[in-house]
């Protein structure tokens, strides 16, 4: 069972020392988004559970004004609450506005504007400075560093991936990046590859801190794979691909390296725009009959579809730190993956599974093959998922952000830098 977390009243009772969060990040899940950075939520989730954290959440929402389902995405804005609770943690939800095409430049300021009055209440009725814990560097980053200057926060900003290793080709995101990095008090990359990016762009590498995502061991678990399959109606080889249905995630490389597996079932569970194209696709090469897409799926049920399958493959063209990769392993699972991002440092022993030579069908092919030929003990693979345990996770970063709120100008004391308007340093 998952341990229970704490609340505020019982670790100020224990007489430990709480440390303060806010997090502030568009990519949290909500009452209409449930899904919706699932991975943000449940490293502050282990992190309460382990630590003495006092946490708050601000997750800015896009301003629309029609809840109409016809308007798609937009729709789901307009139905966020402006604030909740989930697992204890109060969670506001302040609209900006973004509008279309020039959305991208004026993003940050638009968000620190939008949320300055809940990060002001969110400061008041705290009993120590906290520290502004924000994910995903641009715009999330950008406006946390706006907000962290106005109210006199010690920063944290976390990369998760795109966001380093796309954005910065634009030269005007990227000078704003780098300021909020020369701003943070630290700056967290969730894997090495990410790290070396984030030097390469040009962000200060004494400031940059390896955390790695961590992976839930009591949810994701070993399960009998034969009653996993007969719940599913499977039989024979069973490949997974799970992820959001973009042609970044490669699912049309998995249904194309299926071609070469006679026999064997795919199946594919996520949702996103590029499902009708993937669709057409198994049918062109004749193997729709083989390929299942089960959309989206909650954890409790991708358990079950973890442990049914043989491998789980990860062809996307780039990545933060996939925890899909840790999850599948957990299950005891192996995994088949494209030379990217974070992907190596998961894959790195056969036990794992095989990292491919080059992003391609045939190459997938070729890794799904040697991994069917010859899979590794279940066991063996679970065990390379523990390398990734959420308590050394989040005994790493504890001691960051205690080290920063410890070490913050502001001490112990409430902030008193409150000024009336946003500086444009940034």
């Amino acid at each position: 069972m998952r341990a229970r977390v704490p609340r505020l009243r019982e670790l100020r009772a224990a007489d430990r020392p709480v440390l303060e969060l806010l997090t502030f990040s568009t990519l949290f899940p909500n009452r209409a988004q449930p899904r919706h950075g699932l991975f943000v939520e449940g490293r502050l989730r282990e992190l309460r559970t382990r630590h003495p954290v006092a946490a708050s959440v601000i997750a800015p929402v896009p301003w629309f004004p029609f809840r109409h389902p016809r308007f798609g995405k937009y729709a789901r804005f307009a139905q966020v609450p402006s604030g909740e609770n989930r697992d204890g943690v109060s969670i506001r939800h302040p609209r900006y506005v973004l509008p279309p095409k020039v959305g991208m430049h004026i993003a940050p300021r638009a968000m620190a504007l939008g949320a300055a009055s809940a990060v002001r209440q969110t400061v008041e009725h705290a009993s120590y400075t906290p520290v502004l814990d924000a994910h995903y560097f641009y715009p999330d980053g950008v406006a946390a560093a706006h907000l962290a200057r106005r109210f006199g926060l010690p920063l944290v900003i976390t990369a998760r991936g795109s966001d380093v290793n796309l954005l910065p080709e634009f030269p005007a995101v990227r000078r704003r990046m780098l300021a909020a990095g020369q701003q943070a008090a630290a700056l967290v990359a969730v894997s090495e590859a990410l790290a070396r990016r984030m030097v390469d762009i040009g962000l200060p590498a004494d400031k940059i801190h390896v955390l790695q995502n961590g992976v839930d061991l009591d949810t994701f678990r070993v399960m009998d794979r034969d009653a996993a399959r007969a719940s599913l109606g499977l039989s024979g080889p069973v490949i997974l691909s799970v992820g959001n249905l973009l042609e970044l995630k490669g699912h049309h490389l998995t249904i194309e390296a299926l071609k070469q597996h006679p026999g064997a079932t795919l199946i594919i569970a996520g949702e996103g725009p590029e499902s009708a194209r993937l669709a057409r696709l198994a049918s062109e090469l004749n193997v729709a009959s083989r390929v299942r897409f089960v959309g989206s799926v909650a954890h409790a049920e991708l358990v079950q579809y973890y442990n049914c399958a043989d491998l789980t493959v990860l062809a996307s063209s780039r990545e933060g730190m996939a925890n899909v990769l840790l999850e599948t392993l957990a299950c005891g699972t192996p995994a088949v993956v494209t030379p990217v991002g974070g992907n190596p440092e998961v894959i790195s022993h056969p036990d794992a599974g095989v990292v491919v030579h080059e992003r391609s069908a045939d190459a997938l092919a070729a890794g799904v093959a040697r991994v069917l030929a010859a899979p590794p003990p279940r066991a063996a693979t679970r065990q390379q998922a523990e390398r990734f345990a959420w308590g050394a996770v989040t005994g790493k970063l504890y001691a960051l952000l205690e080290g920063i709120a410890s070490s913050s100008s502001a001490g112990t004391g409430r902030h008193s830098n409150d000024s009336n308007s946003i500086d444009g340093k940034i």
